[in-house]
């Protein structure tokens, strides 16, 4: 693994902005490049190309949103993820009912050379070849708009993401929890056409579902017990904008059929109205589901998803892009007021973290090291693997935390409270201290407040409404 301190190409890199100056000079690179060909199955002759310049996954199945379409009934939805990785290519199984073998081999995942490897899914068989590498200058671009990254697994994306700024089609931004997906719905909308109009956020997992209808589409006066005024509902509030739907996929199956009108018309009717209301809304979706699966498994409407999927782009976990790691560390740790670089000792034990929680758990170890200093790493023991190379090696006991007499923790430890106990109420500290300075920074604008800690608009009110509710305010 490479050190905490050298990025893109081995170069050394001390701060964010030294980082960034040196993705802009990367010279073209000389990317892998393969052909799949379907030489046994219904769609005998099919042709697929993977290099790696391409902005995400290349899928193989029956679904529409799959690079290589196969008919073969034995073949899943979604059977199969393609991408080069080095100088390989990578075989992913995507939890297929009938599985994936390689040469005879069945696999989750597997690299393969591209000397003629047969891979089989259902009645199907594919053929991969190795072609002669492409020299290909990959964009330069160190971020798109907040969304912050320079690995080749995201520098890949923003070209793709230039042009979903610039049209107007419903999208899917599909990913694992934590990474990111919401704040580059928020940068898209900032960056297109659409920008000072509403971004309006709806969480399907967040809204009761007896009201997400009213949510949505409002309500009229009486339209249900404990309707005493009548309401606009989130399309209405959009309109002009954009609004994200987020983790789409669990969505009641009884509502997707007025959400999916709803686009297609461009017009909702409140709850216990009598009209439809004509809306302009560009319609984004997020989950961190399968899509295909839920489909498959009659918990998605496929004509829904067709409709949400005119334009789809996959954001990758951190642990593929582990040379964005440093990077966001240090992006955060200025965002958030860290006085000074980034302590050495800590990025190492940053970059030998898996991050389950991808890039929102990273976000909150840095925040929770400018909290609590040394002991943030002490108080993780037990809730995170965050330390590198697992239990400290060696009897020697780590050297003693002395805060200074004054400060919240020495408070806080004082207390003799529970450990988790402990913690939230050191870090409770911090988040009110950091909101309110943040917003007292920028006028109590929210919005130039959410830029600036580098968060979504939505997780900063959030962080706002908690903290005001226990203050009382």
């Amino acid at each position: 693994m490479a050190s905490a301190v050298t990025d893109l190409g081995g170069k050394k890199a001390d701060d964010l902005s030294t980082i960034m100056s040196q993705v802009r000079q990367l010279p073209p690179e000389s990317l892998a490049s393969f052909v799949i060909e379907v030489i046994e199955g219904p769609d005998r002759g099919g042709v697929l190309s993977v290099d790696g310049s391409a902005p995400s996954r290349a899928l193989v199945g029956k679904s529409p949103v799959c690079q290589l379409g196969l008919k073969d009934p034995k073949v899943s939805r979604r059977h199969l993820a393609l991408d080069v990785f080095g100088d390989a290519l990578r075989l992913t199984d995507l939890g297929s009912t009938n599985g994936t073998s390689v040469n005879g081999v069945r696999f989750v995942e597997v690299l393969v050379e591209g000397q003629g490897e047969l891979v089989r899914l259902g009645d199907s068989v594919l053929r991969v070849t190795r072609m002669a590498p492409a020299l290909v200058t990959m964009p330069t671009a160190g971020s798109f708009g907040r969304v912050v990254g320079a690995s080749p697994e995201m520098r890949r994306l923003y070209p793709l993401c230039d042009r979903l700024a610039a049209s107007d089609v419903p999208l899917v931004i599909e990913g694992e929890t934590g990474t990111g997906k919401e704040l580059l719905a928020e940068s898209l909308h900032e960056m297109s056409a659409r920008a000072s109009g509403p971004f309006v956020v709806f969480d399907c997992t967040a809204v009761p579902a007896n009201l997400i209808e009213a949510t949505l589409f409002g309500h009229e006066r009486g339209a249900f017990t404990g309707a005493i005024a009548s309401n606009r509902g989130l399309f209405q509030e959009a309109s002009g904008g954009t609004l994200l739907i987020d983790e789409v996929g669990d969505l009641d199956v009884a509502l997707q059929p007025k959400l999916l009108r709803a686009i297609e018309r461009a017009e909702v009717r409140p709850l216990g109205a009598s009209r439809w209301i004509n809306v302009d809304v560009r319609v984004m979706a997020a989950t961190r589901r399968d899509l295909d699966k839920e489909i498959q498994a009659g918990r998605f409407r496929d004509d829904l998803f067709y409709r949400l999927a005119v334009a789809r782009i996959e954001l990758p976990p951190l642990r593929q892009r582990r040379g964005d790691i440093a990077l966001l560390a240090r992006h955060f740790w200025e965002k958030l007021g860290g006085d000074g670089p980034l302590p050495y000792e800590f990025l190492v034990r940053l970059e030998n973290h898996d991050w389950p929680g991808n890039i929102r758990e990273l976000h909150n170890a840095v925040a929770r090291r400018l909290a609590l200093g040394d002991l943030a790493h002490a108080l993780s023991i037990g809730q995170e693997a965050f330390a590198a190379g697992g239990p400290r090696s060696g009897s020697q006991p780590p050297p003693p935390l002395t805060p200074p007499p004054d400060d919240v923790i020495a408070r806080v430890i004082k207390l003799g409270l529970p450990l988790s106990r402990s913690r939230e109420l050191v870090v409770d500290d911090f988040e009110r201290r950091y909101v309110q300075a943040v917003l007292d920074r920028h006028q109590g604008d929210a919005t130039k407040a959410a830029q600036a800690s580098g968060i979504a608009r939505r997780y900063f009110q959030l962080l706002r409404a908690r903290q005001a509710g226990k203050s009382g305010g």
